[in-house]
């Protein structure tokens, strides 16, 4: 009994470390279908190998994890089985915009865009992974390669915009941007394979991963990663509902285990600094593949193991498609200066002095929790940052910004508003293209300071008197 004990709880351990593992490629490719049936936000469903585009900035409409408020989205999922495609991109001027590349693991292998390949006008030919350039096509003589780890993969691409005004120009260069197949096929892609729902969300999770790391493998030293996952049958042709009784019981033990952990992890496994997650590299995952724009270097690579898969299914929940850090860098924070979580009880003030040193522009957004979702308010404001209209830099050009649920009374304080939540809140600042100050961590974030209101100061009298009811007499 006590060995049959030992197996169960090492097959549940298993399980937990395989939700980690796992959970980026299921949590993508759920992201994925849903793009070409349901859209996201402002970006209409699309087919595979077109692009999408989002007319007009994200709302509290688009329920994507921590969606962006500073640029609209063009965005193409690519099934590759038909074959290359041929990408051409517009000349874009002095406009920062930026076409990341991701494959079905979250993987960021590729980027096109000011930063990496200059505002000139671009053509690129995508190729699946098993291509060898044999069936060179006229299409793609003078395209710059960029081949695909998986077969499926995503482009999300992401154009500044400075107002309402700048949206038609904005369209234009969307409408510019093209995806052309280079060969005949008959066959319509494929898409994600369907994986029916199961008796429970922890055996469909796991009958996903089952059937899709089959059908879009990581990395070859990933792959013995997955092969420890053989005695749960995590890799091989029988289904999860298949499985033994207690083989299915670990599963659902380890999904339990493994989903808290991650979650938490959101809020513990990145350094914090004032209070803000200060860490430059939480997508920097990918170690094998380095196509046009990624930066194959040392220092920007996660290589230990357990800190890789971690860093990887935390960066997928909290922030999916998000950028290298040396593209766009990501600050957010749960607390205030002391520790405490930020809440839309009270109001709080963050000084940005300097403000950030960026090549292209920053801003910090506002999100709920636990969804990472915009928040609606009265004003819709989503988003500040140095593009934003009306904002009241301080006399020596810092800038004050004021987070809470209720307009300031104060009218500097009413400028520079970021209308939080009623409930938990988490601010995100975004730096597009971040200066040296920044990548090297010299520059350095202010805590967010919690504002001392009358409503405060109401409740700590409060607290500060003796509320123990009299004694009644009669009964003593």
């Amino acid at each position: 009994m006590t060995d049959q004990v030992s197996v169960e709880q090492g097959n549940a351990e298993l399980a937990s470390e395989a939700y980690v593992v796992g959970f980026p490629l299921v949590f993508d490719l759920e992201q994925v279908d849903r793009f070409t049936r349901e859209g996201l936000g402002a970006v209409p469903p699309t087919p595979y190998n077109a692009f999408g585009h989002a007319r007009v900035l994200a709302g509290p409409e688009t329920e994507f994890v921590s969606v962006n408020n500073d640029t609209v989205y063009s965005i193409a999922q690519l099934d590759l089985g038909v074959g290359p495609l041929l990408l051409e991109v517009p000349a874009v001027g002095d406009r920062y915009y930026v076409l990341q590349f991701v494959d079905a693991w979250t993987e960021n292998f590729a980027y096109v865009g000011t930063r990496a390949t200059d505002s000139d006008a671009g053509r690129f030919l995508l190729v699946p992974p098993e291509w060898e350039g044999e069936e060179a096509d006229a299409a793609g003589d003078g395209a710059t390669v960029i081949r695909f780890p998986t077969r499926i993969g995503t482009i999300v691409g992401r154009w500044a915009v400075a107002g309402e005004d700048d949206l038609p120009a904005v369209h234009a260069l969307q409408d510019a941007l093209t995806l052309t197949q280079t060969r005949e096929s008959f066959a319509p892609p494929a898409g994600v394979p369907e994986v029916e729902a199961g008796p429970s969300e922890a055996l469909t999770f796991f009958e996903r991963m089952r059937v899709w790391s089959r059908e879009f493998p990581p990395a070859d030293h990933d792959r013995l990663a997955l092969a420890s996952y053989d005695s749960i049958g995590l890799t091989g042709s029988t289904p999860i509902a298949d499985l033994a009784d207690d083989v299915r019981q670990a599963l659902e033990e380890g999904y339990a285990v493994g989903k808290q952990a991650l979650e938490s992890a959101l809020h513990t496994a990145i350094p914090v600094v004032d209070g803000w997650q200060a860490n430059l590299h939480v997508f920097d995952y990918n170690v094998d593949f380095f196509e046009v724009g990624a930066l194959d270097s040392p220092a920007w690579q996660l290589t230990d193991p357990t800190t890789r898969y971690a860093h990887r299914a935390a960066a997928a929940l909290g922030g999916l498609w998000g950028n290298h850090g040396y593209e766009a860098a990501y600050f957010p924070t749960y607390v205030d200066a002391d520790g405490e979580a930020l809440t839309g009880d009270h109001e709080y003030r963050l000084r940005l002095n300097p403000t950030p040193p960026v090549g292209a522009f920053w801003s910090i957004t506002m999100y709920d929790l636990p969804h990472y979702y915009l928040v609606d308010n009265p004003i819709g404001r989503y988003s500040l940052g140095d593009r934003t209209p009306g904002i009241v830099y301080d006399d020596d050009g810092g800038l004050t910004i004021t987070m809470s649920a209720d307009r300031p009374a104060d009218a500097t304080a009413a400028a520079n508003w970021l209308p939080s939540p009623r409930g938990a809140f988490r601010p995100l600042l975004r730096l597009y293209a971040p200066g040296p100050a920044v990548l090297d961590g010299s520059y350095r974030l202010s805590p967010i300071e919690r504002v001392a209101t009358a409503a405060d100061a109401d409740h700590q009298d409060y607290e500060n008197h003796d509320h123990t009811p009299p004694i009644d007499e009669e009964t003593r």
